[in-house]
């Protein structure tokens, strides 16, 4: 009886589809500053700007947990999705704000292609996302996870390649503790976006 007046569902899955948009605008926009330093400024401020927003979201679906009675997923999956969703975001903040506290002048091809897996990465985890709220798309998100965990692979293998080149060819010791870093971040951010791809097959496993 009490269950009749509490909130149903809630829009989870919009704020998801909402979230990812975030997402993928950050990547890109964090490929458009390593790509152009000269406008590294302008672009660290659009991947702020994408934070934000993505941070209200979280907290919006975390809030709504507690006012929803019934979920349209675990709770526990809610709250982990969206979470390592931010975490992901958060890092790519990360990378803009280094860039810039680090004074940045030039980076590599390296740099760029990790920036490249990124925004692929953002985007297969947008077309995942979207797909959630229908089951009977369980084999096209298992499809993009997959793609996901390729692209982390592939990240990877270069940031491995990234460093050794690093190392042999760099004479400048700030240089290279400098690019290190942002290497790491980089990669760091498809590590985040391979967590979301493995707790989105779980919710797939468990509900379809």
């Amino acid at each position: 009886m009490f269950g009749r007046f509490m909130p149903t569902e809630g829009k989870f899955f919009e704020i998801f589809n909402a979230h990812a948009r975030c997402i993928v605008s950050a990547s890109e926009e964090l490929e458009l500053l390593i790509d152009n330093l000269a406008d590294a400024e302008v672009h660290k401020q659009n991947v702020q700007v994408a934070e934000k927003a993505a941070d209200k979201l979280t907290h919006e679906a975390i809030d709504l947990l507690h006012k929803t009675f019934i979920t349209p997923l675990d709770r526990d999956e809610i709250h982990k999705l969206i979470s390592t969703m931010d975490d992901a975001l958060d890092l790519m903040e990360d990378v803009a704000t280094a860039i810039s506290l680090y004074d940045v002048q030039a980076v590599t091809a390296e740099a760029s292609q990790l920036a490249h897996i990124c925004t692929a990465s953002a985007k297969r985890v947008q077309a995942a996302v979207a797909l959630l709220s229908d089951m009977k798309q369980a084999r096209e998100i298992l499809k993009a996870c997959e793609d996901i965990d390729r692209l982390e692979s592939d990240a990877d293998r270069l940031l491995r390649s990234a460093i050794s080149k690093l190392f042999r060819e760099e004479d400048n010791v700030k240089t290279l503790i400098k690019l290190k870093a942002i290497y790491e971040l980089l990669e760091a951010i498809t590590d985040k976006c391979e967590d979301v791809a493995n707790i989105i097959e779980g919710i797939v496993l468990e509900n379809a």
